[in-house]
């Protein structure tokens, strides 16, 4: 929008630009342009933006893909949005209160926005937060923010908001703005990152809750060297010193991300020696896949339609051979109702990447339905937690040939998600889930999809 086009709406909506909501309107269309273009939005892909104002980048978004929507706090400039652009969905909200999960629904969807200063960080941790359905987000941040998030070890603007976000996201600075590209102007200048998901394999896997624990303690005294902040854990330091490849009086910011994450392993195997490890073995996306592959040689039974069993076979010639097993799945809920969903690992070889019960394996040769379940919370989720009984499924094409016992479990988290099984996961309503199965079955392993039709037919 330009500057004169800015100012006549504003005053045919009666207001000037509130402080106290950071509005601050971009009026410079080529830039707004520009911007929309770095997020490479196809046709009929999903997008979402934050505090649109008057709607400087919303034109040009919604010319490239119909399948917008914005979410704007002011309420006069919700309903000045709403009769500029009468086709487009538009949530009168705060979109630092809004509940992310409710975009799963919408498919891999792209965000963009120019943030208000005083909620930037909590937006930007909401949107990039685990799970996350966002395939890519440009936002317009204070420069000292964007610095900060785009850091390098060694420097003074490199800390825990680098790491925290850097982990999982690529974050990459793309250009300064002056204040003078906005009305009004603000006193500091601007800058326009683009943070898109690291690939698999980028970076090792390790607990990402610990990560993020450790990572806060370590920046807690910035100026105090790394063994002082991190006194607590009781670590062999010379040990993890030689392991990191660093001298034992560095500090948190003298290390990079790879070397935090494999801190973060260490000190999983010191804490737990008898964690099996995934976590710590299969750190590289290679050894992730030799983990998924060891479990080929597994013995199933061979059962009939009314589950007796009639024999031995591996996992490989069951599968192969499309012969009647057994399997459980576990629903898992917090004190809130939620439950929690598991994401496949690309490893897998059945539905790799998508999402899943909380817990679910195969019963193997000799082991009861019973006995299975909470092993596997304990193996994948690395919790111990009661089960319960709530269904059987028979099986079919949907199960992969499973009978399937059905299980429910309580428990609040966290999680050590084991990443040879699982790669993230997340509490959802029920329902958030209803809403997402229906809209994307695609996203979903068919076993349970079964397995909650079931769950949601035991509720009527």
């Amino acid at each position: 929008m330009k500057l004169s086009t800015i100012q006549a709406s504003l005053n045919q909506l009666g207001m000037q630009p509130t402080k106290s909501l950071g509005q601050n309107f971009l009026h410079d269309q080529n830039l707004a342009e520009w911007i929309v273009a770095q997020l490479d939005i196809q046709p009929e892909e999903a997008w979402v933006e934050l505090g649109p104002g008057l709607g400087a980048l919303t034109e040009f978004a919604l010319a490239r893909s119909p399948r917008g929507l914005v979410i704007e706090k002011d309420g006069r400039l919700a309903g000045f949005l709403r009769e500029r652009f009468p086709a487009l969905e538009i949530i009168h909200g705060d979109a630092s209160e809004f509940d992310v999960r409710e975009l799963f629904a919408r498919g891999p969807i792209k965000v963009l926005g120019n943030l208000p200063y005083y909620v930037s960080s909590q937006i930007l941790f909401a949107f990039t937060g685990e799970p996350s359905p966002v395939s890519a987000l440009i936002f317009t941040l204070q420069k000292e923010l964007a610095e900060r998030l785009s850091a390098g070890p060694w420097t003074k603007e490199y800390g825990a908001l680098t790491l925290l976000v850097g982990r999982r996201w690529k974050v990459k600075y793309l250009r300064t703005l002056p204040g003078s590209v906005f009305m009004p102007a603000p006193k500091v200048d601007s800058a326009i990152v683009l943070l898109t998901p690291r690939p698999a394999g980028e970076v090792p896997a390790c607990d990402g809750e610990l990560f993020t624990r450790l990572v806060k303690q370590g920046f807690a005294q910035r100026r105090k060297q790394l063994r002082k902040n991190l006194a607590g854990r009781n670590l062999d330091w010379p040990a993890l010193c030689q392991h990191l490849g660093v001298e034992e009086t560095t500090r948190a910011e003298e290390l990079s991300l790879e070397q935090w994450i494999a801190l973060t392993n260490f000190v999983t195997k010191s804490s737990d020696p008898g964690h099996s490890s995934s976590v710590i073995r299969h750190s590289a996306a290679a050894d992730l896949a030799n983990a998924a592959q060891d479990v080929h040689g597994e013995i199933f039974d061979v059962v009939d339609e009314e589950d007796r069993v009639t024999g031995q076979l591996s996992r490989h010639e069951v599968h192969r051979q499309k012969l009647l097993h057994r399997a459980v799945h576990i629903l898992v809920f917090n004190s809130r109702g939620e439950l929690f969903l598991q994401r496949r690992s690309r490893w897998k070889d059945v539905h790799p990447l998508r999402w899943d019960s909380s817990a679910a394996g195969h019963v193997n040769s000799g082991d009861t339905y019973a006995g299975t379940a909470p092993r596997e919370i304990v193996e994948e989720l690395g919790v111990s937690a009661e089960v319960e009984e709530i269904g059987k499924l028979p099986p079919s094409p949907a199960t992969g040939w499973e009978h399937v016992r059905l299980y429910r479990a309580h428990h609040d988290g966290p999680f050590k998600l084991n990443p040879a099984e699982l790669d993230g996961g997340g509490f959802f309503t029920l329902e958030q889930i209803d809403r997402w199965t229906t809209a994307r079955p695609e996203d979903f392993a068919t076993g349970f999809l079964e397995c909650w039709k079931h769950f949601r037919a035991l509720a009527q």
